[in-house]
């Protein structure tokens, strides 16, 4: 019997192994225990939380009661909730970046400072900030999710906004606004495209009374029907990935992209025309964009004409240097070192009037200094951007926002403060003037004349 059971008792050791049957059962019990441990624990919390409420109503007469009653049932609802899965995660996974504070909490503060902390980080007054993200806001909701609490609007236009003022990398930026880079990178292709779409036409002609102050303006700087100046500038880039070097190096064998821009004497951006290589001269560029075809067209200078001595009529025209060559619609100086006393005269005050096209670049430039600095940056994504800060260029203006020419300084590496490159290139030599026409000459000494008269 001894034997059948499986048991040696003469060696002196007593043992057994059990069956799988055996273990089940035991394994079973012991589930069967702890579950009503577990049971019978809840129920004694939940004995414990009703004697406490009820004990909490009773004292009806008490304020502090009340008070304790609330948070009470405020506590159990939370609780419910986070059970159920209704709030978003507490703790983020571990391949989400944590955000922290940095220069977004800091303009999120309201004290005297943060109007100065605002024009120093976004180039703008809360006022005008404010005005922006509500605006774009319905194109950068985020949806919600049960991980963490998405973007919100305004923090994604500031960090945006702040990208293009302080010319800083992603890297770098987004630390200081709490995000990852791959947030920061969809933040500013967002925020362009809502930019573009919300402001289709804060870069335009103007009309009406804006068109009478424009010539009237021109008028006072001895060029009637004049309807703005135009240049082109040189944005500064890394070498491009995936194209040829050669097209994008100017001729201060720097690489860069050209921006053609046409402004008026408050600096108003009227026109912009960008993404060709920076070794595309001025005129080739002028020929690209629409601006040429709708000059020649007659679309662009639609209004009254003026009449200048030796019976001149001119519809309008823009101020440019020497990079172009004079045309009906474009004046430029007559340079040369032997002038005419009317010629240097007509030159200096061409210069004085095409200056505000320098003071442009200056202040857009200046203020949103992705653009000043070389950077790399998305070829395909670079041409709205720049038009965006030329929007924003004029939103500013249009608010009344200063401009901090401390901005056009900076300090060289061996301790020099210079001025600032703005990327405008002028002519090496003036373009043939064989490709002007003789009513175009003739439109640039009848302006001679007419400043020479008065």
């Amino acid at each position: 019997m001894e034997q059948a059971s499986g048991m040696v008792i003469d060696g002196g050791v007593r043992g057994g192994a059990l069956t799988r049957d055996e273990r089940t059962t035991i394994v079973a019990a012991v589930n069967v225990v702890l579950y009503r441990c577990e049971v019978e624990r809840t129920a004694r919390k939940m004995k414990a939380a009703v004697r406490a409420r009820r004990t909490v109503t009773a004292l009806r007469s008490s304020g502090e009661g009340l008070e304790l009653g609330a948070v009470s049932d405020a506590v159990l609802e939370v609780c419910y909730a986070m059970g159920s899965g209704a709030f978003p995660r507490a703790t983020p996974r571990w391949w989400m970046k944590r955000r922290t504070g940095g220069t977004w909490e800091d303009l999120r503060q309201c004290d005297d400072a943060t109007d100065e902390y605002f024009r120093d980080k976004l180039r703008m007054s809360p006022r005008v900030f404010r005005e922006i993200a509500e605006t774009v806001s319905a194109y950068l909701q985020r949806r919600v999710t049960f991980y963490r609490v998405s973007l919100q609007p305004d923090h994604i236009v500031a960090y945006a906004l702040y990208r293009w003022a302080s010319g800083e990398t992603y890297d770098n930026g987004t630390c200081s606004f709490g995000i990852g880079r791959a947030s920061g990178i969809t933040a500013v292709r967002d925020v362009t495209a809502a930019l573009l779409a919300v402001y289709p036409d804060k870069i335009s002609w103007p009309t009406g009374l804006q068109k009478a102050i424009v010539l009237r303006a021109f008028t006072n700087k001895g060029f009637p029907n004049c309807h703005g100046c135009i240049d082109c500038t040189h944005i500064y880039v890394d070498k491009p990935a995936n194209a040829n070097g050669e097209d994008y190096c100017d001729r201060k064998r720097r690489f860069s992209v050209q921006a053609q821009v046409v402004v008026i004497m408050n600096l108003h951006v009227l026109d912009v025309f960008v993404g060709y290589p920076g070794s595309v001269h001025d005129m080739r560029m002028l020929h690209l964009s629409t601006l040429c075809e709708r000059a020649e067209s007659g679309q662009l200078f639609t209004g009254p004409h003026v009449m200048l001595p030796f019976g001149v009529r001119t519809n309008g025209y823009l101020l440019g240097d020497n990079g172009y060559s004079q045309s009906e619609w474009i004046v430029v100086p007559y340079g040369g070192l032997a002038q005419h006393p009317t010629e240097a005269r007509f030159d200096n005050k061409q210069k004085t009037a095409r200056g505000a096209v320098e003071r442009a670049f200056g202040r857009l430039k200046g203020m949103w200094r992705l653009f000043l600095r070389t950077h790399k940056c998305n070829m395909d994504t670079l041409p709205q951007q720049f038009i965006v800060v030329c929007i924003l260029h004029n939103i500013l203006i249009d608010a009344g926002i200063p401009f901090d020419d401390n901005l056009l300084w900076e300090v060289s590496p061996d301790g020099v403060r210079r001025r600032v490159d703005l990327g405008m290139h002028g002519p090496l030599r003036p373009v043939c003037m064989e490709l002007s026409t003789g009513d175009a000459l003739i439109l640039r000494d009848a302006l001679a004349e007419r400043m020479g008269a008065q």
